[in-house]
């Protein structure tokens, strides 16, 4: 992964030791509801695997920030208002409130708006989250130069949000920015730093009998199935499942 670590593996594992005496903890078992029927689906029927790490792009206007408003949302319902810390450095949260209030969408959960990751991470663990929501990856900064980003920030950044989601058993969703082209930017060492690659767009083909809506891509899932695609309607509500 072009130089790229995970502090991820077993500590002090043994040479020799067979995978048939490895025990896996009970807190990686215990699913986490998301509370949407579609994306627990997405997941493999019963939610996020503790422990996940994953980017959410899409191409402008797809819904992201509504998406991820939506999983905020229903996470704190399900569980409780500390849940669930929703980080936004791309917009402010008067933006982002506004947004919710027009979809009408309950934001009894926990907000922030830290660049830096530590800050992030230090807020996610005095609250005791169990589910990071980013918005973006991009805004977000590791300090290794001061107040001065580059092309490796990203990956140090999500280097440092995977170790969190697997030393802690808790989960994080990171929006990623695209290209012109819809794709995601960035180096594709951060596709194969995470669990889990979801992918939003909006479908443009006149043949085609879901023209207009979304679409959410499953493209890579380490803890499911990948390759699903779940049609998905924008209306005053929110997202809702289609086909």
């Amino acid at each position: 992964m072009a130089g790229m670590t995970l502090n991820v593996g077993i500590k002090n594992l043994k040479n020799g030791t067979r995978l048939s005496s490895i025990e896996v903890p009970e807190k990686l078992k215990q699913r986490i509801d998301t509370g949407i029927d579609f994306i627990n689906d997405a997941m493999g029927g019963r939610g996020f695997t503790p422990s996940v790490c994953g980017l959410f792009t899409g191409t402008p206007g797809s819904g992201k920030t509504t998406m991820m408003l939506q999983l905020a949302s229903s996470l704190a319902s399900k569980h409780s208002s500390k849940a669930v810390l929703f980080n936004t450095a791309e917009e402010s949260l008067y933006q982002t409130k506004m947004q919710a209030e027009r979809l009408r969408i309950d934001t009894n959960f926990a907000v922030g708006q830290d660049i830096m990751i530590n800050n992030v991470l230090k807020h996610a663990n005095e609250i005791g989250a169990k589910f990071l929501i980013l918005d973006s990856l991009q805004t977000l900064n590791d300090g290794k130069w001061g107040d001065k980003v580059n092309s490796k920030t990203p990956q140090r950044v999500l280097q440092m949000i995977t170790e969190w989601c697997k030393e802690n058993y808790t989960c994080a969703l990171v929006i990623g920015q695209v290209n012109k082209d819809g794709k995601m930017a960035g180096n594709n060492v951060l596709k194969h730093m995470v669990d889990l690659h979801l992918h939003m767009s909006i479908n443009q083909d006149p043949k085609s009998e879901w023209v207009g809506f979304r679409e959410m891509e499953v493209e890579k899932n380490r803890f499911g199935a990948s390759g699903l695609t779940y049609v998905l309607q924008l209306n005053e509500r929110g997202l809702q499942e289609v086909a």
